[in-house]
């Protein structure tokens, strides 16, 4: 089947998030989560150390909402349930349908962090990919260094199959690292 004629929810929820496509308009609540976070993200994204305008953010969220309908790509967006707040961005990404597989990654508003939210989101998400979408294999990838990425995988019972070396880059570019594979696989 053409991953296009994959039909699954556009969210689904938590205890506390809800879970959903990125939809037109989110441009301006992504972006001041980005700006808001910036200090935190430059070490690890490449994306934090551009300037970019809501403007430019809304037209990454426009082509990431096309991404999702052709299921080349399926970002995430993760709201507070009750108060309606955007919280972080994940998404299922590098996806090979023919097994299939997914990279779960993700980010956090940093008034945000700390909270268990993104523990909850990626096992949310982990469950959506087996259970909606039959993954055969579900990867967490995260430069070695980010302690705080690394202990998403590992709460959540992914085997680390390995680390890369010199696999990467420091968000600012100026920096090799290494990267860390974490699988959870369904045998």
């Amino acid at each position: 089947m053409k991953p296009i004629l994959i039909d699954f929810p556009d969210e689904f929820h938590t205890e506390r998030l809800l879970i959903r496509k990125p939809m037109p308009g989110d441009g301006k609540a992504v972006h001041q989560a980005m700006l808001a976070s910036l200090n935190e993200l430059k070490p690890w994204m490449p994306w934090a150390h551009i300037g970019q305008t809501e403007e430019d953010v809304e037209v990454n969220i426009r082509e990431a909402y096309a991404k999702f309908f052709t299921r080349e790509d399926l970002r995430l967006h993760i709201f507070h349930k009750e108060s309606g707040e955007f919280i972080a961005s994940s998404g299922l990404h590098r996806i090979n349908w023919d097994i299939p597989k997914f990279e779960i990654g993700y980010w956090v508003d940093t008034r945000y962090s700390g909270k268990g939210y993104i523990t909850e989101a990626a096992e949310a998400i982990i469950n959506f990919a087996f259970t909606n979408l039959n993954a055969k294999r579900v990867e967490i990838r995260c430069d070695a260094k980010n302690v705080r990425s690394r202990a998403i995988p590992e709460k959540l019972g992914f085997t680390l199959e390995g680390i890369l070396l010199n696999d990467g880059l420091s968000g600012d570019g100026k920096e090799v690292r290494d990267t860390c594979v974490f699988a959870k696989i369904l045998k």
